[in-house]
């Protein structure tokens, strides 16, 4: 029997809609939304940093300048590190979440994303891909 494939943890950022997170959710995933939770709303970037290093989760965010600082400044990163959007690429909409939430499934259906580099960038997913709906 071979064992379970170790799985990724995101915290969207403050910007997210929470239902982008519950949609993951519903695709077996384990995201959980800053705006959907109370005590994370109220923590500063360097706090919530800390609070999904000790978690284990990867913070998606369009914050590059102050979350890849607090990166760098681990001596060695040891959390899950951070996972960059754009608002060019993913124009935030209430109505119309698709492409991000498809992008993300796929990004944490792909082989070795517990592997990945402790920052990277989240691509759009090729329109000739399957998505799971």
């Amino acid at each position: 029997m071979t064992a379970p494939r170790p799985r990724v943890a995101l915290l969207l950022y403050e910007i997210f809609s929470p239902s982008i997170a519950a949609e993951l959710r519903r695709r077996g995933h384990d995201v959980t939304a800053v705006a959907a939770e109370p005590q994370l709303r109220s923590m500063s970037d360097p706090e919530l940093y800390a609070w999904a290093t000790a978690g284990g989760r990867r913070i998606v965010t369009e914050n590059v300048k102050e979350f890849r600082r607090l990166l760098m400044q681990e001596r060695e990163p040891t959390g899950p590190g951070l996972l960059f959007t754009s608002v060019r690429t993913f124009p935030r909409s209430r109505r119309a979440p698709g492409s991000l939430i498809n992008a993300l499934d796929n990004w944490l259906t792909l082989a070795g994303v517990d592997e990945r580099p402790p920052e990277g960038w989240l691509l759009p997913m090729d329109p000739s891909s399957p998505s799971r709906r």
